[in-house]
Parts: structure tokens; C-alpha cells; sequence
């Protein structure tokens, strides 16, 4: 009975293996048990976990959130369910690939720039500390909106209004007032992201992808997703300061665990349907470096806290790495909370934080076409074609408009640490990431199980942020491989990019030098604001111009290699009916036969009968020319003996 497929679909003949194919222990169209689904399913859940539960304590600042982190700990829970809605979503109708869709980095430079607008600027907020300094900041908050210098207290202030963002200048934390004031922001966040990602649909479902795709290179590349890492330093620094004895220590384990110790392994509880249960070696803690450093170092401040080595006082030596100083949050929580649409009201529209969060949309597009095809490779399947690709943009467009209607405050993108998961274990199921899909969405569900992880210490975060950070940077350095970097062009382009990435929008969020920008229309001057403001978006528009209009060879700007790196391979000794069923995992899961009785569905672009060749963008080229923009974010991560090799420190 061991050796019996019965854990395999057996509604199509099996699939031909290609001579490129990983061997795996179950394919992209196979089922394995329910246990075991649960049980790799759940090891997806981990593995996005760590860089998931980053995104919203970073916007808890920009948003105005404070130290109310019963809202922080609603957001983390809502961006937990949308990502568990959205990879269902994109496996059962997207690119149908087994690819994970979480939160994503691509988004919070856009978010921050429009937050620093001078209408969102943050009220004082209220928490427990002296009136001495709470009097000390609406002070400090009302010199900025005025002229003169001013002093009020606490009671004359919070019945005040500021005439600029209609606001009161200062709120309690954990009232009406306080809720509104983070909502709001919230609220414009949520329109940014759903109009700006209805571009996304139209571009994926249209076929426009591949046309853009042709004029992005390295050279546009690298600085826009270096200038992620890079713009984020301030972040990391604020959280990592509050005791850097702490946040060095995250990061010595973290870098310990994913480098040093990344070729270790331990031995676990294996199954494959040769050998059954049996021991396995696994890289565990290249799996999980992340997780396990934030798990023995919150053990290691608990410890600390109990003892009172770190001060229980406020403003004493070690006191914010206390475990105890959120954990009121748990009581506050509720049990069971389900996320919902319009969970913080209507979302507003403005034109500026439409265009600013465009930049975020872009990179994100682009950066999930290369894991596209890391992910077919490593899961068994062919290399996605044209329509594969389309609807998978498309449904990932489709997929931040959801996380914008329930106010996850981000948007959703493929993540390249889960298909390292798939080349490990040798599982590349369809159904295990629908099942981890499933996990997400009810761990979501329990209010206090998203109030447990808002408890960890601020130095623990900024260790993670740190990594992480640093991690995006070098990812988008790495794109230079491909590029002829002894030409005088190439550097000239790549450092007047970085470099004015960096400083314009430095100078542009300083005082009240957006105030210099002055067009006759408020619309135009903050769209402009919010654009210049966002580093990656400045950095990566240079380097897409300079790349694309001063003269250089193909060489010499790194696209022929950039091309050549990722080129499908054929399937060789295939007849055709072969060749077409391999293709036939990214087929829609009902309705094939309907599809392929209606001939006008070849020039849909997104039909699985979609026929490239009527193209015009890819007329002259073959049909998976659009794969040479396969980001070097998975560049390094293929492997053909080891299977996969990857770093979970980066999305």
C-alpha cells in the first residue's frame, strides 16, 4: 500500500517530466495527504511570517497609530487574511503556480511620502507619560503650524482643532478621537492603493505587460529596489536605537542562522510515497532564521524583564525591551475578529496619493514576473507562457484592491522566500499553498493571536529591520551582474540615479521646501510633492530615461545577458500532445472546454488558448521573451544541484 499513488490525481494522463525538471516528491498538479498539506502548509505560514509582520508596525508611526497597539494589532491580522485570500485566488484563477502573495515593501515608500503631506501631519498623542511632556510636545507641534511661539496645556489643546488637517492638536490614545485620526489616514491609503492598482489589472489582462517590459533593464532595476532598502535606514534606526545591545544581538543570530549555519541540517519526520515516514535532514535553520531569532530573543528579554536587569521605569536604561510593556494589548483583544471590508470606513481618493503609489505598483509587477519563473521551475511545471503571466499580474492587481477594500494598508505581491520553501522540501504542490492559504486566513481570525506578536520589543524589530533592509538594498545592487560596469555610461547612470534618489526627496520633506513647488493648482503641486518625495520613484524614472535614451549596445547595458539568463527552456523530446498537457496546469480550473470551443478566445490575452503570435509585442519575438525580466531577486536562487538556495531575510 506504500508504494500506491493514491494520494495523486488521476482525472489526466501523468504529466512528461522534462530533462530541466527538479526531481520533487509531488508536482504542481499533485495532492498529497491532508496531513500533509496541513503540516507544509503551516511551514509557508512561517516562512512569510517574519517579513509580514514588519509592514504594519512600520506604518504604525506614519499612520499616527502611537502606541495603541490593539489597532496595530487589527492591522497585522487584516494584512494576514488578505494575503490567505489573495494566494487562493492566484492559484485557483491567477498564474495558478504555487506562489504565496503577502505584503510587500514596493508600497511603503509611496505610503510614507503621502502620510508626510503637510494635511496628514500627526496630532500630539496622548499616552501614559507626565504632563510636563505632553505639554513640552503640543508645544513643539503648535510652533510647527504657526509663526510665533505658543504654550497651552493639555486641556486647552486636545479642544483645539488644527485649521490644516481638521484635526484636534492632540488625542488620547484608544479613543474616538484617536480612532479617527489613524482611520482617516488609513482611509486615503486604502483609495491610493485601490486606483492605483487598477492599472495593474489593466496592464496584466491586456498583454501590456510584455511591452513595457522591453524597455526595462539593470540599469532601471537596480536603483529603484535599492532605494527601497536604502530610504528605510531612518525606520531601522529609531526602533534598533531604543537598545542597540538587543538589536545587535537579532542580528548576529539572524545572520548566524541564515549564513553560517544555513548548510546545516537536522533531522525531522520525513513522508514520501516511496519510502513512507522516515527520517529526513533539513535545512532548518536556513528555513527559519528570522523566526528564530526573534523567538530566542524575545525569550532572552522576557528573561531579562522578569529579573528587572532591564529597567521597568520609562525612560530608564532598557526599558522599551521589556516584554511587559504591551502586554496589556492581550487583554484588550478580542478572541475572534473578523476582518472585513470597510472595516475603517469609505476610502477616500486623491490625485496625488493615486500617482505617488503608482511607483509602488510598478516595481511590484516587475518583481513578481521573475518569480514566476523561479517558481515553475522549481514546482514542476513548465515555464509560464504569455497568458499565464498576464492573469497572474492581472490577479495580483485584482489581489491589492482587495487588500485595499479590507485596509491592510499595503498591497499584496508574489514572495520569493516561499518558492525557496518549495526547492527545499522538494513539494510543489498546488494544494499545500492553498492550504497554507487557509491557515493564514483563520489565525487571522484570532484577535489575541495577532495582539501576541504586536508584544515584541521594539530593539527586536529594529534587528529584524536592520537585516531585512540591508537585504533589499544588495538584492537591487545584485541586478548589476549583467552589466558592463568598466563602461564610463553604465556607472554614470547608476550613480546620478542612486545618489539624486536620494537627495531630492531628502530636500523635498525638509522644513517647508515642497512649499517652493508651486504650479497654480493644489492637485498638480501635490502630486508632484508626493512623486519627488518617493526616492524609488525618483531613482528608478532616472535610470529608465538615461538607460533607454543615452546610446549603448545591448551588451554593454547588460540586456542581452539579462535576456539570455532566463530564457525557457525547451522540451525536448516531447510530441506535441505531450508538450501540450505539460502546459495544461496553467489551464482555468472549469470551464476548458468552452474555453477552447470559442475561437475568438485566442486573442484574449489572458485565455489559456491565447495565441502570442498575434501580438504585437511579441510579433518579432518568441513568446516567453518576456521572461528576460526576471528580476534578480530569485537570480541567485535556482540552483541545479542543490535544488534551491535562498535567503528568507528578503521578501
Amino acid at each position: 500500500m506504500k508504494n500506491k499513488r493514491t494520494d495523486i490525481r488521476h482525472d489526466r494522463p501523468p504529466r512528461p517530466r522534462s530533462r530541466h525538471m527538479p526531481e520533487l516528491q509531488y508536482t504542481i498538479e499533485d495532492v498529497p495527504p491532508w496531513y500533509l498539506c496541513i503540516f507544509l502548509g503551516f511551514q509557508h505560514y512561517l516562512t512569510m511570517f517574519g517579513a509580514t509582520i514588519v509592514i504594519p508596525i512600520v506604518l504604525s508611526q506614519p499612520l499616527c497609530i502611537g502606541n495603541d497597539f490593539l489597532a496595530t494589532s487589527e492591522i497585522m491580522s487584516t494584512i494576514f487574511f488578505v494575503s490567505g485570500l489573495v494566494t487562493l485566488l492566484q492559484t485557483t484563477f491567477g498564474c495558478r503556480l504555487p506562489i504565496v502573495q503577502g505584503g510587500t515593501f514596493s508600497f511603503i515608500l509611496p505610503t510614507l511620502s503621502i502620510l508626510n503631506l503637510p494635511q496628514w501631519t500627526c496630532p500630539v498623542i496622548i499616552d501614559q507619560v507626565s504632563p510636563q511632556m505632553i505639554n513640552a510636545s503640543i508645544n513643539e507641534t503648535m510652533e510647527t503650524l504657526t509663526t510665533t511661539t505658543v504654550t497651552m496645556d493639555v486641556m486647552t489643546a486636545m479642544n483645539m482643532t488644527n485649521t490644516t488637517t481638521m484635526t484636534p492638536v492632540a488625542v488620547v490614545i484608544g479613543t474616538p478621537e484617536h480612532r479617527e485620526v489613524w482611520q482617516q489616514r488609513m482611509r486615503e491609503i486604502q483609495g491610493a492603493i485601490m486606483v492605483a492598482s487598477l492599472m495593474q489589472v489593466v496592464i496584466g489582462f491586456s498583454g501590456i505587460m510584455g511591452c513595457l517590459l522591453r524597455f526595462i533593464g539593470p540599469l532601471a532595476i537596480a536603483p529603484t529596489i535599492a532605494l527601497v532598502g536604502l530610504s528605510l535606514f531612518k525606520p531601522a534606526a529609531d526602533f534598533a536605537s531604543k537598545q542597540w545591545w538587543i538589536a545587535i544581538a537579532t542580528v548576529v543570530l539572524i545572520v548566524l542562522f541564515s549564513q553560517y549555519l544555513r548548510n546545516v541540517k537536522l533531522p525531522f519526520c520525513g513522508y514520501s510515497k516511496q519510502q513512507g515516514c522516515h527520517k529526513e535532514w533539513y535545512p532548518f535553520f536556513n528555513l527559519f532564521p528570522v523566526i528564530l531569532g526573534i523567538a530566542i530573543m524575545w525569550g532572552i528579554c522576557a528573561i531579562l524583564t522578569v529579573t528587572d536587569v532591564l529597567h521597568p521605569n520609562e525612560g530608564e536604561w532598557g526599558h522599551d525591551a521589556r516584554t511587559d510593556v504591551r502586554i496589556g494589548v492581550l487583554q484588550e483583544a478580542s478572541w475572534f475578529r473578523f476582518p472585513y471590508p470597510g472595516q475603517w470606513g469609505v476610502p477616500t481618493v486623491s490625485v496625488a496619493a493615486v500617482f505617488g503609489m503608482l511607483a509602488g505598483v510598478l516595481a511590484s509587477m516587475v518583481e513578481s514576473v521573475g518569480d514566476y519563473y523561479a517558481c515553475a521551475r522549481l514546482s514542476g511545471a513548465p515555464p509560464p507562457p504569455t497568458h499565464a503571466i498576464n492573469r497572474g499580474i492581472g490577479m495580483e492587481g485584482i489581489g491589492c484592491i482587495l487588500a485595499g477594500a479590507w485596509g491592510s494598508g499595503n498591497g499584496t505581491t508574489s514572495y520569493s522566500e516561499n518558492i525557496g520553501v518549495i526547492g527545499i522540501t522538494k513539494v510543489g504542490s498546488r494544494r499545500v499553498i492553498q492550504t497554507g492559504a487557509i491557515i493564514m486566513m483563520l489565525f487571522s481570525i484570532l484577535g489575541k493571536f495577532g495582539a501576541f506578536f504586536v508584544t515584541i520589543p521594539d530593539p527586536i524589530v529594529g534587528g529584524v529591520f536592520l537585516v531585512m533592509f540591508g537585504m533589499i538594498l544588495a538584492v537591487g545592487i545584485s541586478n548589476l551582474q549583467f552589466v558592463d560596469l568598466n563602461s564610463s555610461r553604465n556607472l554614470f547612470v547608476l550613480g546620478f540615479s542612486l545618489f539624486f534618489g536620494l537627495t531630492l526627496p531628502q530636500w523635498i520633506s525638509t522644513g517647508k521646501n515642497a512649499d517652493t513647488i508651486q504650479t497654480g493648482s493644489q492637485a498638480v503641486d501635490q502630486i508632484i510633492v508626493v512623486l519627488l518625495s518617493t526616492s524609488m520613484f525618483v531613482g528608478g524614472f532616472l535610470g529608465l530615461v538615461l538607460d533607454n535614451t543615452i546610446p549603448g549596445t545591448e551588451d554593454e547595458r547588460g540586456l542581452s545577458q539579462w535576456k539570455k539568463q532566463f530564457v525557457a527552456e525547451d522540451e525536448d523530446g516531447m510530441d506535441k500532445d505531450n508538450a501540450k498537457r505539460t502546459f495544461d496546469c496553467y489551464d482555468m480550473p472549469f470551464g476548458m472546454s468552452y474555453i477552447r470551443r470559442w475561437r475568438w478566445t485566442q486573442y484574449i490575452q489572458f485565455c489559456p488558448t491565447f495565441e502570442p503570435s498575434i501580438s504585437s509585442c511579441q510579433r518579432s519575438e518568441q513568446p516567453v521573451e518576456v521572461n528576460a525580466v526576471h528580476v534578480n531577486i530569485t537570480k541567485e536562487l535556482i540552483d541545479e544541484t542543490n535544488g534551491y538556495k535562498r535567503d528568507t531575510t528578503y521578501l
